[in-house]
């Protein structure tokens, strides 16, 4: 997500573009990661550009969970944990978001997936199936098999980019991408994640989201560690938003520390 176009300072390297990102923001999602693993000299670089503390939460390459749905795959799997190495403790998570068509009859697999992670490196679950919103059995179950090694269930809140008609071609785009289920908001653990995805409008978003601050406020009442990543249906605005979400929950919560201070890349003057 660092390399939107309408974030990018003038001129950039590839490093200079997460470096900024990372000014804004505490933590990404790392979709890339999902159509192609990148090389070992470009995870460092991303290591190098970014604070011990900066968060990555890091898709399992689609081969993997789309294609193979997490069957025989072991070999794989920790070829690309050894890729991400460089990036050390900056791996918050592993995002594993699996096919609408993963459902209850293929948590077998799931668990089989689970034991394959090395000790300490953190899941996060994201399903699409309607029956684990829908049938109370189907997701008692999932957060059973979840709740083995401590793992995430990712909620996906697209409610708002689905209430009512789309008002911008973008939001056509986005809605025909983007899976329509209830809303979740129960966090499993101690490092619950949310993904939130708006409309164009940026106070359509905003109001949007009104239910998750006291939901993100009282986790961390509770000593939990939350991420939150905010989407839009062209994500021009997100990285403002994302700030804007983060100081909402911080009235709430006037502890929880700032995000971090931009780069300025304003230019220099003679005076």
């Amino acid at each position: 997500m660092w390399t939107h176009p309408q974030w990018q300072p003038r001129p950039a390297t590839p490093a200079d573009r997460l470096r900024d990102y990372a000014s804004h923001c505490g933590a990404v999602e790392g979709n890339t990661t999902f159509y192609a693993t990148p090389s070992s000299a470009t995870v460092a670089t991303w290591a190098a550009s970014t604070a011990p503390d900066f968060r990555f939460v890091l898709k399992v390459p689609k081969p993997l969970s789309h294609e193979r749905r997490l069957v025989d795959i072991e070999a794989e799997l920790l070829s690309f944990l050894d890729t991400m190495s460089p990036l050390g403790s900056r791996v918050h998570a592993l995002w594993l978001q699996l096919p609408a068509s993963f459902g209850p009859t293929d948590l077998g697999a799931l668990a089989r997936f689970q034991r394959l992670l090395p000790s300490g490196l953190r899941c996060a679950v994201e399903v699409r199936h309607p029956a684990f919103f829908r049938d109370d059995t189907a997701a008692t179950q999932l957060e059973r098999v979840l709740g083995r090694i401590d793992a995430e269930w990712v909620p996906f809140d697209t409610t708002v980019l689905f209430d009512g008609p789309p008002t911008d071609p973008s939001e056509n785009e986005a809605r025909a991408k983007k899976p329509r289920l209830p809303r979740r908001m129960r966090a499993l653990g101690e490092f619950p994640i949310v993904r939130y995805h708006g409309r164009a409008d940026d106070a359509r978003t905003v109001a949007g989201w009104q239910p998750w601050l006291d939901v993100v406020a009282n986790w961390l009442v509770e000593g939990r560690s939350p991420t939150v990543f905010i989407h839009t249906p062209d994500n021009a605005a997100a990285r403002g938003l994302a700030r804007q979400f983060h100081d909402e929950v911080r009235a709430l919560v006037p502890e929880l520390p700032p995000q971090p201070t931009p780069i300025d890349h304003a230019p220099m003057t003679l005076f």
